[in-house]
């Protein structure tokens, strides 16, 4: 977990080996040019530590700080021992996906849990993404879940959300005009070309209990 440290957020990343903790930077910098948002961090074999703090607001932690950790979580989660994962039976999961704001704009959060066809949870997540908007964190919340099926082989995700904005805008329905919305729809697009088939489809509240659950007990856990 990211923790606040001398006015800016901090978290320690260990790898095997100085290769993976090598490659694991290379993509963090990536993201972080995208972003234009660079961290302080430095990097001793195999453990990389990094600080995030925004320099225009004196020093302050920002909502800029927290995206970018997001990022990085997802990044290491890629990179961080994916070959001890277990195989999937089927290339075919759900994923059930939510985003919440306390405010909105707010403390946000996103959540999934991934299951195989059979119903049996094979993984679940919750992620805290600072100050943001509910549909930005919706889609934070796919783009998690779509990261971790593809880790974890699979071909075909059938996807499920109560947000009516995120499943029209992906289906094509809808047109995504808020330019703070584009780029997360483009990098959701862009992982979803990564699999043979992803469809989406939009449940009620009511059937999105657990990932919703993943939601609050991550902002329960980050809002003092």
């Amino acid at each position: 977990m990211w923790q606040e440290k001398d006015k800016a957020l901090y978290k320690k990343f260990q790898f095997e080996d100085f290769k993976q903790a090598f490659a694991f930077m290379q993509a963090v910098a990536e993201e972080a040019e995208k972003m234009q948002h660079h961290p302080r961090w430095q990097n001793l074999y195999n453990v990389v530590e990094v600080w995030l703090t925004t320099h225009d607001a004196k020093g302050a932690i920002t909502e800029k700080d927290h995206r970018l950790a997001a990022a990085i979580d997802n990044i290491y989660t890629d990179h961080n021992d994916t070959e001890r994962m277990p195989a999937l039976e089927s290339k075919e999961v759900k994923l059930f996906a939510d985003g919440g704001s306390r405010g909105n704009p707010g403390p946000s959060a996103s959540g999934y849990v991934l299951l195989d066809m059979q119903d049996n949870v094979i993984a679940k997540n919750g992620t805290y993404l600072g100050e943001t908007t509910n549909n930005q964190a919706e889609y934070h919340s796919l783009i998690s879940g779509l990261h971790e099926a593809h880790k974890r082989g699979a071909k075909y995700v059938h996807v499920y959300m109560d947000s009516q904005l995120v499943i029209n805008q992906l289906k094509g329905s809808f047109k995504v005009r808020h330019d703070g919305i584009k780029p997360v729809y483009q990098k959701a697009v862009d992982i979803a070309s990564q699999f043979a088939d992803v469809t989406y489809t939009h449940v009620p509240r009511e059937y999105n209990k657990a990932a919703d659950a993943m939601v609050n007990e991550t902002l329960d856990k980050n809002i003092k």
